[in-house]
């Protein structure tokens, strides 16, 4: 069952609360993702940490409700 794009945004910002989240449905499946996600919490740490961080906040849902997610992140400027 695909993934809602509010039910993306919603576990990120529950993780993320300060943060401005853009979510693109690419196919128009449910599937297939980008998020754009800007963060203060993302400050000191890498490219990678980020999206591992992310990813967290997904709950185990990567690789299975969500199939594939494009993800930018940033820290405010």
């Amino acid at each position: 069952m695909p993934m809602a794009s509010a039910d993306i945004e919603a576990m990120i910002l529950e993780a993320f609360p300060d943060a401005s989240v853009e979510i693109t449905d690419l196919a128009g499946d449910g599937d297939h993702y980008a998020a754009k996600v800007t963060s203060a919490a993302f400050s000191g740490m890498n490219r990678v940490k980020q999206h591992q961080a992310v990813y967290a906040a997904l709950k185990g849902k990567m690789g299975g409700e969500l199939h594939a997610l494009q993800l930018t992140t940033s820290v405010p400027e």
